[in-house]
């Protein structure tokens, strides 16, 4: 077995964090916690990822996760960003991973690595380069030779790189740990033998609920996705979790000897390009702590940025106490740590016992009344009140002391003159136009190798067989979606000449699979064409017909680009294209792709799932930028926008908690 089955992490040797930064140090684990030069440490962690944003924001955007106590900036290394073809590499601009592992140790932050290779994360194809495909024999995360081959040369060149520049906290550098794989749970059975367990960690919304343990009595329990919300599919509404739901799932996890939990996501970010899996939208992770723009998401970020100062002022005990369980009722119980110290002067024999609670209500929706030491204390449903001295609460969970700060969008430039925009039509490919042919149906995406989301199959036909597009005409168009299992089916009426027809099917891919066992086997683009001329008379082309194939940018009703110049709107505040009367398509901005777009899939409310796309500040010049939109389905352009954004109500504040010696918890879960 490959070194990197046995092991989903390792734990390196760590940086300790003063005011001038971060310099190394030794890092060790055990049953309760990491241990950072013989201290015991819980950890807050966030997950931001480089080419999701840009060089220019991530400043920015460390220093928000730090300031809302987040004490690990996470990150993913993107396989197909970084070796495009075998051998060749490319970390420049939002690829760079050094530079910004960089900003997070000038900051003063840890990082954890997540080499990969696979990494899922919604991202086309799970992070793996396409070239990948068309090694002979190959078989992704598995005990595969071929397969091995290639990540070990990858997460060399990570590690190499990494170590070259002093980045790992051995060496004075901020990473502290590295994680390969990820949810291996979620495919190990398939791979048999090939496919040997190694999960240590938890990812999800409750791992204080369902989360078993690590795989060995000797790890510290890891909880390396806390999902924030969770990623937006065309058609789908956006998931909402409340700042409440996840104080209370960390809180609880740090209860049952939780010591690592990592925000997924803290910064979701921007899918630009081509870069999201099938039917993910463009924008990532927008109900993050930070949204999508970088700006802060109240009450979501305040609130954890309250937890984690009193999580911390009593940390000590929570890791250092021996921990007890008693029953105070049916539905209620009290989970303690007890230390013991010794009172001053240290030469003093006398011993100070330190005592911390974790009181619990299960009951899901009522107020629970307990007696603590004496003291009365109501609970509010399913929460955690922390007491620094026995008596006086100064958090709880259920309890949001900021008001929410909406986002307001101010309009820049409206692109409602119909002379500033240029059109122009493609043209639909016939079969006589393809240099690609074949007598059967070629699969879509080891054709087109993911050089493009189009692929064109054309054929022809005579008269004596008396789709869309007939003859350049459009014929009909159909649609898959995230949740639908399988293929689907498209029934067009036609009408044929009675010379030689040409008919052109446009195959569209709306980002790669990301996830799921032997990805290298999946089937994409047409498996069967048929045209019934009557009842009983069928004509099947899937076979010994000869096709003709084209890869490229071009779409189906009605084939058209568009593109306009226009000024960068004034001031600081992030900028948006409004694409709400458009169809389907892409969007560039000076040659850089700000995403798929796709406002005509609507959800169950009537509504498209994303209407705004990022345009970073650093696209952008001063004056004469180029719009160009490539658009699919008949979308006006006469009638979007640049705007700005910005968020309302935001409030300055500052967590200073002395240190806590209770938490009570009123909780929807009983502990195990």
């Amino acid at each position: 077995m490959g070194w990197w089955w046995r092991l989903s992490w390792a734990v390196l040797a760590v940086a300790i964090i003063r005011d001038s930064g971060v310099r190394g140090g030794e890092v060790t684990y055990d049953g309760r916690s990491l241990i950072v030069d013989g201290q015991r440490k819980i950890l807050f962690s966030g997950s931001i990822h480089y080419p999701r944003s840009t060089p220019e924001m991530w400043p920015s955007l460390i220093a928000k996760a730090k300031e809302g106590g987040v004490d690990v900036i996470q990150t993913y290394v993107f396989w197909n960003l970084h070796e495009p073809r075998p051998g060749e590499y490319d970390f420049s601009g939002r690829n760079d991973v050094v530079g910004f592992v960089k900003e997070i140790q000038a900051q003063g932050l840890y990082v954890c690595l997540r080499i990969g290779p696979f990494i899922e994360s919604e991202w086309t194809y799970g992070g793996f380069p396409f070239w990948l495909h068309d090694v002979p024999d190959i078989v992704y995360r598995s005990d595969n030779e071929p397969f091995k081959l290639y990540m070990q040369n990858f997460t060399t060149k990570i590690v190499s790189m990494m170590k070259s520049e002093g980045l790992y906290a051995s060496q004075g550098g901020p990473i502290i740990l590295s994680q390969i794989e990820n949810e291996y749970q979620n495919v190990e059975a398939a791979f048999g033998d090939k496919g040997p367990p190694y999960i240590n960690t938890c990812n999800g919304m409750r791992c204080g609920e369902t989360f078993g343990g690590p795989n060995s009595p000797t790890k510290p329990s890891l909880w390396t996705e806390n999902w924030t919300s969770f990623y937006q599919v065309y058609g789908g509404e956006p998931y909402i979790r409340s700042a409440e739901d996840i104080a209370f799932h960390v809180t609880l996890f740090i209860a049952k000897k939780g010591s690592y939990i990592n925000y997924y996501m803290f910064h979701g970010g921007t899918n630009f390009g081509r870069t999201a899996s099938a039917y993910v939208i463009t924008g990532y992770y927008d109900q993050a702590p930070l949204d999508e723009y970088g700006l802060i998401r109240q009450p979501k970020w305040g609130h954890l940025k309250d937890l984690h100062a009193a999580i911390k002022s009593c940390s000590t005990t929570i890791l250092e106490g021996v921990q007890s369980n008693f029953s105070l009722g049916q539905l209620q119980q009290v989970i303690s740590s007890t230390t013991q110290s010794y009172l001053l002067p240290i030469f003093s024999k006398k011993k100070e016992q330190v005592v911390q609670h974790f009181l619990v209500n299960n009951d899901q929706k009522n107020n629970a009344t307990v007696e603590f030491r004496n003291i009365t204390f109501e609970l509010l449903p399913k929460s955690i009140s922390i007491l620094p001295d026995c008596e006086n609460i100064i958090f709880n969970t259920a309890k949001v002391n900021l008001e929410g700060n909406e986002i307001t969008r101010t309009s820049s430039q409206l692109f409602d003159d119909a002379d500033r925009w240029e059109a122009y039509t493609d043209v639909i490919p016939n079969f006589a136009d393809t240099n690609l042919k074949s007598d059967t149906l070629l699969e879509h995406m080891n054709t087109t190798k993911d050089k493009s989301d189009y692929l064109w199959y054309t054929f022809s036909l005579s008269h004596m067989l008396r789709l869309p597009f007939v003859n350049n005409k459009y014929a009909g168009s159909a649609h898959g979606s995230k949740d639908a299992k399988g293929p689907f089916t498209m029934e067009a009426p036609i009408v044929l000449n009675d010379e030689m027809n040409n008919i052109s099917i446009l195959s569209t891919m709306v980002g790669l699979p990301d996830s799921g066992a032997f990805l290298e086997r999946r089937y994409a683009g047409l498996t069967r064409v048929e045209i019934r001329c009557a009842q009983q008379e069928v004509y099947n082309f899937t076979n010994n017909y000869e096709w003709g194939y084209q890869v490229g940018l071009t779409t189906n009703q009605p084939l058209t680009w568009f593109k306009i110049e226009f000024d960068a709107p004034k001031g600081d505040d992030p900028v948006v294209l409004n694409l709400s009367t458009m169809g389907k398509g892409e969007a560039w901005v000076n040659g850089q792709s700000i995403g798929r777009y796709w406002l005509s899939f609507l959800t169950s409310r009537g509504q498209p799932s994303q209407t705004l796309y990022h345009i970073p500040r650093a696209f952008l010049n001063t004056s004469g930028n180029l719009l160009v939109l490539l658009e699919e389905s008949g979308g006006d352009p006469l009638h979007i926008s640049v705007d700005t954004v910005s968020r309302t109500g935001l409030q300055e504040h500052a967590s200073r908690y002395p240190p806590a010696t209770a938490i009570l918890f009123s909780a929807g879960t009983s502990f195990r």
